[in-house]
């Protein structure tokens, strides 16, 4: 009898092993990389995402993984103890201009034809394509909207202007910031950092101590952007470390 297309992976909830192979590495030329997908059969709860934040994992649409590379560690998971962070000069100069330029709503993950525009004019912009075709509403429907957990978007405008978005995990402890996005012309006001920030000032506004950022890797400038939030917690052969300024 031949072994199921798709294994079914006990725990709670119990999970589908949908992809586990070796693959060329998304981050590091010339690495190879191994991110098991796994679907869990159901919507995790809060403590449930709590405890896959807490070991390192990720989500993508419905999936979750955790890197498991054969000759490679170079993958951190990093979160911010949100009650220790102190916010340096630059970033008290762009939490004041954004609050000043930057209307913020919080709402329901939504997928259509504007905020695929902008995901697609991010990725360009910043020199993250891949080459690959551009996402329309149903590619980032897939990729952004659909969750296998409680989730929501920050939505930022610049006067009716939507510049940009980001989509956030909701777990009983954190924040788990999933991706950002916004448009390269407002580059100026950095987008990016005010997003973070706007994250922190809401996990301390509900009482949650860790915001986390994801994956840092040092020799991705892509990635490794995460480690200047200091201070700051990293995952390292299983314990979370803390990282001072």
């Amino acid at each position: 009898m031949s072994a199921p297309r798709y294994p079914m992976l006990s725990g709670d909830p119990p999970e589908l092993l949908v992809h586990d192979e070796l693959m060329s590495c998304p981050y590091l030329p010339g690495q190879n990389a191994r991110l098991p997908l796994r679907l869990p059969l159901a919507r995790l709860s809060r403590t449930q995402l709590d405890e896959r934040l807490g070991m390192g994992e990720r989500r993508q649409g419905r999936l979750v993984y955790r890197p498991q590379c054969p000759e490679c560690s170079a993958c951190e998971a990093i979160r911010i103890p949100v009650h220790e962070y102190r916010l340096t000069k630059t970033e008290r100069r762009v939490e004041r201009v954004g609050r000043r330029l930057i209307r913020t709503e919080v709402g329901a993950v939504t997928a259509d034809e504007r905020r695929a525009e902008l995901y697609n004019r991010h990725k360009i912009g910043r020199g993250l394509s891949n080459d690959g075709d551009p996402l329309g509403a149903s590619g980032y429907s897939a990729v952004l909207a659909d969750t296998c957990c409680e989730s929501f978007e920050l939505r930022y405008h610049v006067q009716d202007t939507l510049i940009g978005v980001a989509i956030v995990d909701r777990a009983e402890s954190a924040l788990s910031a999933v991706y950002c996005y916004y448009d390269p012309d407002y580059s100026r006001l950095s987008p990016g950092v005010y997003s973070i920030l706007y994250q922190l000032e809401l996990c301390r506004r509900w009482g949650l101590p860790y915001l986390y950022l994801g994956l840092s890797i040092d020799a991705c400038k892509a990635m490794a952007y995460k480690r200047r939030y200091l201070p700051h917690e990293r995952l390292i052969g299983g314990e979370w470390v803390q990282i001072q300024r």
